[in-house]
């Protein structure tokens, strides 16, 4: 490990457009702030194709381009974006104390204030086709990328209240939204069920799972098999919804930050204010309602006022 630490006002974890967002406003005011990265820089929207939903894109982008943008216009005030990961984290308790983190194992920085944004990552089934065709039809989000499937057949996979609300939603799209459900119930709340069993076009499928996502460069269909008569079936889809829930990548913060049963960080009231000074959280990271681009940005904005309003405090 180096022994030489770098002291700093403000450290950025992580690069969505929470991140991003955070450090243009830092950086506007004065902090100097450094961000790392993380492994997947620009986060979860580098992998979504178009993107039609975040205000000042008339003709819609895509997502690698708008973390490119992101990252340009934070760079542009300031800020020193750095690919890398900080591994290790020793918060102070105290009002104005000093937060030490370890960066790549190696890297020591003290820093006055953090904002965490390390967001949360998509669960998928872990099918090698799946994973092929993420941005090709296959998406964590109907939020997000329904409005493509406008009209279409779909699929939905999951058994819980996110997948039901998916379901639903793409249900005012979509021509026919089919469900999987691993089991022979659904594990979502009665009203979501009873949501789900009244819409017409909605199609649950019991002890079914995918077996394969079919197409070369886009979903075609998927290879569905019950898992009690394992009997196969072939379902021609344009586009396959993966709802079976969310990890926050919160792991690092887990004995020192205050953090929900699933590891939502937990943030007071309306602020980004975790519970030790000085350290905020923004984006998906303390987010599991929303999850959308533009709310993890707001966020963000949050975050740097916050931090910002913490440092005044103290001199």
């Amino acid at each position: 490990m180096s022994d030489t630490i770098e002291k700093i006002k403000c450290l950025i974890i992580g690069s969505g457009p929470a991140g991003y967002t955070a450090a243009i406003y830092a950086a506007r005011a004065d902090m100097k702030p450094i961000m790392y990265t993380g492994m997947q820089m620009g986060g979860q929207l580098t992998t979504t194709t178009e993107v039609d939903n975040f205000p000042g894109y008339k003709d819609g982008t895509e997502g690698p381009k708008m973390m490119d943008d992101l990252k340009h216009q934070a760079e542009r005030f300031g800020t020193e974006v750095r690919f890398g990961m900080v591994t290790k984290v020793a918060l102070s308790q105290k009002v104005g104390g000093i937060h030490k983190v370890v960066v790549d194992e190696s890297k020591q920085i003290e820093a006055e204030t953090i904002i965490i944004s390390t967001g949360a990552t998509a669960k998928y089934l872990g099918l090698e086709s799946e994973q092929r065709l993420i941005g090709g039809g296959v998406s964590a989000c109907a939020t997000c990328d329904g409005f493509f499937y406008k009209g279409q057949d779909v699929v939905v996979v999951g058994a819980g209240d996110t997948a039901a609300e998916e379901a639903t939603y793409l249900a005012n799209i979509c021509s026919k939204v089919t469900m999987l459900v691993r089991k022979d119930y659904m594990r979502a709340s009665k009203a979501m069920q009873h949501r789900v069993n009244k819409t017409k076009n909605i199609e649950v499928l019991y002890n079914t799972e995918i077996d394969e996502v079919l197409g070369s460069n886009v979903v075609e269909g998927v290879r569905a098999i019950n898992n009690q008569t394992k009997e196969t079936q072939e379902i021609p889809v344009t586009g396959v919804f993966i709802a079976i829930g969310h990890k926050p990548n919160s792991d690092l913060f887990k004995g020192v930050l205050d953090m929900d049963e699933t590891g939502y960080l937990i943030t007071e009231g309306k602020t980004t204010k975790t519970n030790l000074p000085g350290v905020f959280a923004a984006g998906d990271i303390q987010d599991k309602d929303y999850r959308q681009a533009v709310t993890a940005a707001g966020t963000g904005c949050m975050a740097a006022l916050d931090a910002e309003r913490y440092l005044g405090a103290l001199e």
